[in-house]
């Protein structure tokens, strides 16, 4: 997958969120990990992501398994797979 180098923060009620826009497919994609604080207020997003994708591998769902991780700057400026 070939991104156009257009990241964005999105605010969503005052907590930011990673985004990348695909020129290519008109698409944005945004961190689940961000997504995930956002929506439980968890303390650890990124426990909770993993433990979540446990679960649904081991219930024979197969939609985390076809999931790629996209790089994107992390809060310390450095690129991370989510």
């Amino acid at each position: 997958m070939q991104f156009m180098k257009k990241d964005a923060i999105k605010i969503f009620e005052d907590k930011k969120v990673r985004a990348i826009w695909d020129e290519e497919q008109q698409k944005w994609y945004f961190s689940i990990v961000d997504m995930i604080a956002v929506l439980t207020n968890s303390p650890n997003p990124q426990v909770y992501w993993r433990v979540m994708k446990k679960r649904l591998r081991d219930e024979g769902n197969e939609t985390v398994t076809i999931c790629n991780g996209l790089k994107m700057q992390a809060a310390d400026g450095k690129n991370q797979t989510i």
